[in-house]
């Protein structure tokens, strides 16, 4: 297939004095995989968000999808549907309590007569749509039930199941039935945004191999993610974004992980995470946990010494989250003890692990952590709301003189402290977070998927704040999903399996194959 899909020409957005995209211009290949990079901050929001049409851009932009045109300034949700795009976000609105049936029906409708629900045309179609995207699944499952990778994918036939039904094939293309015509002589864009950023790892190649069928077969895809692995194995060509300009649009074949990460941060940089070279100097024991059990965990057993990073690999479910939580007084313990510096602790609230010096950035930053409609200067003292508390007032002063020094000292980029929160990058957000907690100076920071959804410059960041506090004295716990993370941020790595600790990885055979290895393979080895 050739031509051109999607041409985004001379597209300017401003807020206020702000300028998110700068004269951007960029063309998506038809039946193409199209990456789009870029750190947070760089405009890849701002531009999905013009695309889809609940943001207009500035008079001079144009959009051009297949053959219709649409002005940057009179983009709308209804627009983008006409011309032929499709979007799965990354919060992807399914319900997982459903039917597949009913979430196909919501993101259309649910077939009527005489005011009655269709159920047996609903699961026709339900079932065409499963068979046309090669998912394995009945129109009366629950979404819940599926795989994770499974679900995402149900999420895009949703999005596409208005388009192409009846274009089987194109220049003699083998594979399903996904990249018809929208009507208007157009093939439909399918835009995903950060399609596998709450998949393991298992599953991420899953979905990978589902978008390349669906490629072969016609559909074009504007790929938009932070895992640069990702878009070198997935995509055919690539566009890279920088504070809101157009870096490089070019072949993904001629470029290296080292030149897109160049690209992203506008400096070279050897490696995403700072590796620690020297062996770190590590203290005390700071958290000893032994027999701890509860909900998923069955007898977890590990030490975090002054002075280390210690990682956490194993699968959803395996009880990884709930070892935090129940660390940090948020989720109920069965048996077992937890010590802290010698101390028998047992936090039954957040509160009072906070007393003990347990700081937690928790894995849903939006729901959890981040108070989006406050500033960031509220944000970053919400832990210590009573540091400026005096006399039945706060004192602004001393307030607003911390939030400065924390702003500088932790890299985060907004227009001042007044900014609200929502207004940041995600990786700014969690710059805020992790800055909010490390000003208590804790002995212990917990770390639940720390760098999800947040660029490669602002994850060297993220680790090289963690570090320096460890550097100071403090012992840092961390969950990730992504093994070259861990492999490359920390000390030691604990493999988490059937609700025990099953090996112990560090030195030369901390990498993410061998994490890999461990977490699938039932005989560890430490």
């Amino acid at each position: 297939m050739t031509g051109t899909a999607l041409a985004v020409s001379h597209l300017t957005k401003t807020f206020g004095a702000t300028l998110a995209l700068d004269d951007v211009s960029f063309e998506v290949g038809a039946g193409h995989i199209h990456g789009l990079l870029g750190g947070n901050g760089s405009g890849k929001s701002t531009l999905i968000k013009i695309l889809a049409g609940v943001y207009t851009g500035d008079p001079g932009g144009e959009l051009r999808i297949g053959t219709r045109s649409v002005p940057a300034d009179a983009t709308s949700p209804d627009s983008a549907r006409r011309c032929g795009l499709r979007f799965v976000h990354q919060s992807t609105s399914t319900f997982p309590e459903l039917t597949l049936a009913e979430n196909i029906a919501i993101g259309d409708r649910f077939p009527t007569s005489a005011g009655r629900i269709r159920w047996a045309r609903l699961r026709r179609r339900t079932a065409e749509l499963l068979e046309r995207f090669e998912i394995d699944a009945h129109p009366g499952d629950r979404l819940g039930d599926l795989r994770p990778a499974d679900q995402t994918m149900v999420a895009i036939a949703r999005a596409l199941q208005d388009v192409g039904q009846d274009d089987r094939r194109d220049n003699g293309l083998d594979g399903p039935r996904i990249g018809g015509q929208d009507g208007g002589g157009s093939r439909p864009v399918l835009v995903l945004d950060e399609p596998t950023a709450s998949l393991p790892e298992h599953e991420v190649s899953v979905l990978l191999d589902a978008l390349r069928r669906y490629s072969r077969a016609g559909q074009t895809i504007l790929y938009v993610s932070h895992r640069i692995d990702e878009v070198l194995d997935l995509t055919d060509a690539t566009t890279v974004l920088r504070d809101g300009r157009h870096v490089v649009t070019r072949s993904t074949g001629a470029m290296t992980e080292a030149q897109m990460i160049e690209h992203i941060v506008g400096r070279p940089v050897e490696r995403v995470f700072a590796e620690n070279t020297a062996a770190p100097t590590t203290g005390d024991p700071v958290l000893e946990v032994e027999g701890l059990a509860g909900g998923p965990l069955a007898g977890v057993d590990l030490t975090v010494r002054a002075g280390e990073i210690v990682g956490i690999a194993g699968l959803l479910g395996t009880g990884r989250t709930e070892l935090l939580r129940m660390i940090f007084g948020d989720h109920p313990v069965d048996s077992g003890s937890i010590r802290l510096a010698g101390d028998d602790v047992r936090p039954r609230s957040p509160g009072q692990a906070m007393a003990l010096g347990i700081a937690h950035v928790p894995e849903g930053r939006e729901r959890e952590a981040a108070f989006l409609d406050l500033s960031v200067r509220e944000n970053l003292s919400a832990a210590e709301v009573t540091k400026y508390w005096s006399r039945g007032r706060l004192d602004r002063r001393q307030e607003r003189g911390d939030a400065d020094h924390a702003i500088t000292e932790f890299a985060i980029r907004a227009s001042g402290q007044d900014a609200l929160m929502s207004s940041l990058s995600g990786g700014n957000q969690q710059k805020v977070v992790l800055a909010r907690w490390l000003r208590r100076n804790p002995r212990l920071l917990l770390l639940d998927e720390p760098t999800q959804g947040v660029d490669v410059g602002a994850r060297a960041d993220v680790y090289a704040a963690i570090r320096a506090a460890v550097s100071d004295g403090m012992a840092a716990l961390v969950v990730s999903s992504d093994f070259d993370e861990l492999a490359h941020a920390c000390d030691r790595v604990l493999v988490l399996r059937d609700g025990r600790i099953t090996a112990e990885v560090s030195g030369a055979d901390l990498h993410r194959h061998h994490l890999t290895e461990l977490v699938f393979t039932k005989e560890s080895t430490s």
